[in-house]
Formats: C-alpha cells, structure tokens, sequence
C-alpha cells in the first residue's frame, strides 16, 4: 500500500485554506457584504449552578390593640366592653343596631369581624365596612316576620315541633331549671376565638366566669393573633388598615 508522504498532506492544507476563504467570500456575495455569515453560539456550560434559597421571613401578629380601640357610634365603647361578658348589650337610650342590641336583618358576623379586624381610628373605616362589600347578600332570601318569632320559614321541609315544649317559664324559673349545653351571646366568638380544647370550659362557664380577672381575654388574643397570620395580608390587600400591629422575623 502506498502512503503519502508528510510532504504531500502539508500540500493539501496549504491548498484548502484559500479555498475555504473563496467559498466564504462567495457566500457573502462579490464585495463580501451579500448574506451575513452567522458564527455557531457557544454551547452552554453543563456544569449546574445552584440557585440560592431565598430565606423566610415569618409575620407575627399582635391583636391588644384590637381589643382596646374605640368602635365608632357606641359612646366610647371598646370591643372587650362588648365581649366580655360574653353577651349582648343594649342600650335603650341610643339606636338598636348590632352591637347594641340586634335586629334579624343585622349583617352581625361582617360587623363584629369588622371590629375585631379592622383599625377603626382610620377614616373610611368602621363597624359597617365589611357590611357594604358588594359581595356580601344585602337582605335576607325571605322576609322577615312582623311578629314572633320573626324569623320567616327554614328552607327545605325541616322538621316541625307537634308539642308546645315542657312548659318553660324564663320569667320565673331558677338558673338551676336549666343545663347549659352551648353558650353564644355574640356570633363568631365562642365559634373564632375560642380554641377547640377550650369550648367545653367555654359553654360550661356564665357570663360572671367571663368578667372574673377577664378570664378569657388572653384566649381571645391568642386565637385573633392566629387568625390574622391567616388572612391578615389579605386584608391589607383589600386596602383596608388593620388593628393589630406586626413583627417580622427571619
């Protein structure tokens, strides 16, 4: 078998590089400035490079605030005047609207959220302005009664009561007459602020167990502080201000 000599293949090269040269030009066109010649991008690095992980910033809540602020339209009350004891006030020198007092068509659970969430030194801001969310129903799906017992027909066919009870007399019957089962004098507060270990103490209790050393004000706070680490950014992106005041930690 013959094989080429170094000389020949140094020829070769020597011969291919104009050649080369001349295709390029060709390509370009007669002066060289025709199609632009693309150059092949640099393939990139397979080497990984690990992305940082960002750090957490956790948001605590402080709600005390919420409880000693001044709701508007009730002569310099606070909310804990209003909770604590646990029922409902009414004032028969003022207006009836909840919290004093409650009429059936009262949106009661947006107005005491209002005021448990809400920071009612700002103006714009008050008991109703959860109320006047155009999401919220404005009345109720039936008409309310003008006599006892008010409250029109439930929906559906529930069942109708064929007794007329055991003859409870509330005038005159001692608290003894009675076993406490479930205790609400205001909506939403044994239901929100009062943890699942503490309800049965909670409904066993009065309203005098409540105003004792103001038994269960740390309960109410520690369970309003848990509710706005749940929705409290997203009350602040409704626009509104809220009560409790914030700590951010990482």
């Amino acid at each position: 078998m013959n094989t080429a000599s170094p000389r020949r293949f140094r020829a070769i090269a020597l011969a291919a590089a104009p050649l080369a040269l001349a295709l390029t030009l060709s390509a370009c066109g007669d002066d060289g400035a025709g199609s632009q010649v693309v150059v092949p991008a640099p393939q990139p690095s397979t080497t990984s490079t690990a992305t940082p992980t960002p750090t957490a910033t956790a948001v605590t809540y402080n709600s005390i605030n919420c409880f000693n602020q001044t709701i508007q339209g009730q002569n310099g009350a606070n909310l804990k005047s209003f909770i604590i004891p646990d029922t409902l006030k009414l004032d028969l020198t003022r207006a009836t609207k909840f919290p004093n007092g409650r009429h059936p068509s009262d949106q009661v659970i947006d107005i005491l959220l209002a005021t448990l969430l809400l920071d009612m030194s700002v103006t714009g801001q008050g008991p109703n302005t959860l109320a006047t969310v155009p999401l919220n129903p404005l009345s109720n799906d039936k008409f309310f009664l003008l006599t006892f017992p008010f409250l029109p027909t439930p929906n559906g066919s529930p069942q109708v009561a064929t007794g007329t009870g055991s003859n409870f007399d509330f005038r005159t019957d001692p608290d003894s007459a009675y076993v406490s089962v479930d205790r609400m004098g205001n909506p939403a507060i044994a239901t929100a602020l009062v943890s699942s270990s503490m309800k049965l103490a909670y409904n066993d209790d009065t309203p005098t167990g409540d105003v004792t050393n103001e038994k269960y004000l740390t309960e109410y706070e520690h369970e309003l502080d848990k509710l706005f680490g749940l929705i409290g950014d997203d009350v602040e992106n409704l626009g509104l201000k809220i009560c409790a005041t914030k700590s951010s930690a990482t």
